[in-house]
């Protein structure tokens, strides 16, 4: 009981001491405004360098007079000289502040500042004693002034709710998150520059959609009130860039964010980014050979390198991705041949013997499926394509002509992850009419994930498809990869949160 008395003691103590240095930022402030010296009235400031640049090029930089602007991280005032540590985008700099330099009204400024507030630093780039490169200030101007507490330095920000909600203050505190989000940028660029050179044209589809279809997943709803119209967001990019195909686009593609109604886990959240593009007059073939070559584009371009480390792995995107079938697949790492099951009710067996659980309306395809997810997916951490899925679980793919139960579809599989979804895309309105029933009998069954039928869609087909190869790729679980990230938050800039009062 003492222990815990005294434990909040310190609490309160805390709590007491932060009100206290919140107060005195305020009141700084207020003495700022007074003496007409508003930092918040100020609307620009010419910066000409940034830390990382004087850095790598200080022998040319040497005695140049530049400007930075950045957040003060750390202060040492000694008297008549100081130093402190700006923090720009690119990194940060030390830079030497003396009052003889500067003036003596504008050092005593100086003093007052805090951690966390944003200053433009003018002066000479030098070498101190210790030779570290600097920044021999001739001004300084205060362009913000925080009003809350930065967490302490050299702890960082480590709680990860926190991290997620304040992604502002973990981009401050945590260099590695900068760079995580500075390699997603790249990497989205790196994606657009190798799809432009193979002659890609990048469009923009509707967000909101009457018919969520092309995945199987259930869709968030709204209420459109200018139309009196419920209508849903997209789960999937699909129906409407086959629709550009139809019309002659022949090579398109989309990045954009897509709306899942699903749970929140290490590699799910409800909105994510999609990338899915088409391309006429090939199949699933060709896919498979875009793929590897962008992945291993991408990786060169923005790590230097196609072997990336991942957790304990090292993934190799050099060497050419393996190729199974997922009945090869699940024969290899379960000794079942599926080949050799004859029917749903031999399936049916086979999952009951191996504690499989499935629904009452699962056919044998759907089991393949099942056994699968459960004892195959978790081994394949280097790049595998697996290809040729049940038609049960693909209704918009087209069917194996020598093998009409199962379809060209593939995913690839890295870390045990599923990476992208392909198809030999369906062409023949009459077929993908029947899967649309069938899907509809599925949803009236209670699979809320089920496709709807898209009359319009259909009408499209009808006026004619080229053959087409399509692929979606997730590109949260490719910046992932290539930032060894364990969790789809930390490559999120604002990852869905349950809302807190």
């Amino acid at each position: 009981m003492a222990e815990q008395q005294n434990n909040q003691q310190k609490g309160n103590q805390k709590e007491q001491d932060i009100n206290q240095l919140l107060k005195i930022k305020r009141e700084k402030l207020a003495a700022l405004q007074e003496a007409g010296k508003d930092p918040f009235q100020i609307t620009k400031f010419d910066v000409t360098a940034h830390s990382r640049d004087i850095k790598e090029n200080f022998e040319q930089m040497e005695g140049q007079t530049v400007s930075v602007a950045g957040r003060i991280m750390q202060k040492r005032v000694m008297g008549k000289a100081s130093f402190c540590n700006v923090q720009d985008l690119k990194g940060n700099i030390q830079s030497y502040v003396a009052r003889d330099s500067i003036g003596e009204e504008p050092y005593a400024d100086f003093k007052k500042y805090d951690v966390g507030d944003i200053v433009g630093i003018t002066g000479e780039v030098f070498k101190t004693k210790t030779e570290e490169i600097s920044i021999h200030a001739s001004r300084v101007t205060l362009l913000s002034k925080s009003l809350q507490i930065l967490p302490e330095k050299y702890h960082g920000l480590t709680n990860t709710d926190i991290r997620y909600r304040q992604r502002y203050t973990d981009l401050i505190m945590n260099e590695e998150v900068k760079e995580t989000f500075v390699k997603r940028s790249k990497i989205i660029s790196a994606i657009r520059r190798y799809l432009d050179d193979q002659g890609f044209m990048e469009v923009e589809t509707p967000m909101l959609v009457s018919n969520a279809g092309g995945a199987a997943a259930r869709p968030f709803e709204t209420h459109f009130n200018a139309l009196d119209e419920d209508v849903k967001l997209r789960i999937s990019l699909e129906l409407y860039l086959k629709r550009l195909i139809v019309g002659g686009l022949e090579r398109v593609y989309e990045i954009g964010r897509v709306f899942r109604n699903e749970g929140l886990d290490t590699r799910h959240n409800p909105e994510f980014t999609l990338m899915e593009l088409y391309q006429a007059y090939t199949d699933y073939n060709g896919m498979m050979d875009l793929t590897e070559n962008m992945f291993r584009y991408v990786a060169q371009e923005v790590c230097g390198t196609t072997s990336v480390p991942y957790g304990e792995h090292m993934i190799d995107l050099g060497k050419p991705f393996e190729r199974l079938t997922m009945i090869e697949a699940v024969k290899k790492y379960t000794g079942i041949d599926f080949d050799q099951v004859p029917d749903t009710a031999a399936a049916k067996k086979l999952a009951d013997e191996k504690e499989v659980h499935y629904e009452n309306r699962h056919t044998k395809g759907d089991i393949l499926n099942l056994f699968f997810e459960e004892f195959v997916e978790e081994h394949l951490v280097q790049p595998t394509f697996v290809m040729d899925h049940p038609v049960e679980i693909s209704p918009l793919t087209k069917r194996k002509p020598d093998k009409p139960d199962y379809v060209e579809r593939f995913e690839l599989f890295i870390t045990g992850r599923e990476m992208c979804n392909a198809y030999s895309e369906l062409n023949d309105p009459i077929d993908q009419r029947e899967r649309f029933k069938a899907q509809e009998e599925l949803f009236a069954q209670g699979d809320e994930e089920a496709n709807h039928t898209d009359e319009d869609f259909l009408n499209a087909l009808e006026i004619g498809m080229p053959p087409t190869g399509g692929i979606g790729y997730g590109i949260d679980r490719l910046v992932m990869l290539l930032t060894n990230s364990p969790a789809i938050r930390d490559v999120l800039l604002f990852p869905t949160m349950r809302t807190v009062d």
